[in-house]
């Protein structure tokens, strides 16, 4: 029997990068090299103080349920590591723990989009942020952001978007993809924008503290009278190397958090219970170890960027934040005479069967002519990658 899909899941697709990853792990099954640039997360292993945390709990017996919104000393700990590092003010409930930003996302969109709302979004965007809009009968409306900007959304190209529709404004700074960074005063502008017609801005912070200089960790919930227009989505993903674990959270007004608690009451509960205390040992213990992980990216950004750069037919803006390049490689696409594929989405098929290097076309991000590099691996993978790129590009020469 043939089942009767509904229409919200008709609207949306399986996540590009998703595809991506299963697609490479086929070929890596079959014993092939692949110079894998298609990860989202760091190759760095959750930090030792924090396993132990996780450890003791399993000892301990922290496996029952707990509360929907998370246990209260982890949601202490978020809205007190906030404050302190990003200067916002909430309180325990104004926040609520999730299954992984993601999953914040879903649930802030579910109880606050419905049909005929329009939620601004802007290009490139991370892919999931269109599809979650429209599962929940929204409509996204997407703003082009520009490489000589560095990829950062002006207030004044998304007060030209604004309609009496607008319901939300999505910002995620640092980028996935393009590493984009909003300024403090250009995001205090989009605030006021956001303010002045009554739309909710979320910030998507899962990068928040890798930013290269000159740029700093900001938090448009650090600006005065921002709480009333405001919700942040954050996680211990990126930040502390914990990606497997799914712990995320929301920060935003009680009304939004209680209604956020009703919906997940209704789907997954609580979050693991043991990644929880997990995260409470990240909220509560040493961070040093994300200035070591910032500097070994600042190592890989360069080197990538370079190396792309030295490419003929490619360019690449500097990225202010996360651990992504996004290479525009439009003269290697079309009917043109250096082309190797008709689109994007075409070359880094062909980049991953003939090159093995597995990377996500612009496409998927709303920017096609492009591709996402993550440089979350090694420096050594890196330089391969690299090789392979140019023989492919410039010669049509398959990985050796």
């Amino acid at each position: 029997m043939q089942p009767q899909l509904t229409n919200r899941i008709n609207r949306i697709s399986v996540s590009p990068t998703a595809t991506v990853i299963a697609e490479a792990e086929k070929y890596k099954a079959r014993g092939i090299d692949v110079v894998d640039f298609g990860p989202g997360e760091p190759d760095f292993p959750t930090p030792e103080h924090i396993k132990k945390a996780a450890i003791r709990a399993i000892e301990s017996d922290k496996s029952k349920y707990t509360a929907t919104p998370g246990i209260m000393p982890l949601r202490e700990a978020i809205c007190a590591w906030h404050k302190r590092e990003l200067g916002s003010s909430f309180e325990p409930k104004e926040c609520i723990v999730n299954v992984g930003g993601k999953h914040s996302i879903f649930n802030a969109v579910g109880v606050l989009i419905q049909a005929g709302d329009e939620v601004i979004i802007p290009a490139p965007y991370w892919v999931s942020f269109p599809d979650i809009v429209k599962y929940a009968g929204g409509t996204p409306v997407h703003v082009e952001t520009r490489p000589e900007d560095g990829f950062s959304v002006k207030a004044a190209a998304i007060e030209k978007a604004i309609t009496p529709k607008t319901r939300m404004m999505i910002i995620n700074s640092p980028s996935n993809p393009s590493g984009g960074v909003v300024p403090p005063a250009e995001y205090q502008k989009i605030l006021a924008l956001c303010k002045r017609h009554n739309i909710w801005l979320m910030g998507d912070e899962c990068y928040s503290h890798f930013v290269y200089e000159p740029h700093k960790p900001y938090s448009i919930a650090s600006a005065a009278g921002a709480k009333d227009n405001v919700i942040i989505v954050g996680s211990v993903s990126k930040t502390f190397a914990m990606t497997g674990w799914r712990i995320g959270y929301t920060l935003g007004p009680e009304a939004l958090i209680q209604a956020m608690n009703k919906l997940q009451s209704q789907s997954t509960s609580n979050p693991t219970s043991i990644a929880q205390y997990a995260a409470l040992e990240a909220m509560t213990g040493t961070m040093e170890t994300v200035p070591l992980m910032l500097a070994e990216y600042a190592k890989r950004r360069k080197r990538i960027v370079e190396g792309l750069r030295a490419i003929p037919g490619v360019t690449c803006t500097d990225p202010g934040g996360a651990f992504y390049a996004f290479p525009n490689v439009s003269a290697h696409l079309g009917s043109g005479p250096h082309s190797r594929a008709k689109d994007a989405f075409e070359l880094s098929r062909l980049l991953l069967e003939k090159a093995h290097v597995a990377l996500v076309p612009g496409e998927a991000f709303g920017m096609p002519g492009y591709l996402r590099i993550s440089y979350a691996t090694s420096i050594a993978r890196i330089e391969e990658g690299l090789r392979r790129i140019e023989r492919f590009l410039t010669r049509g020469e398959a990985a050796s």
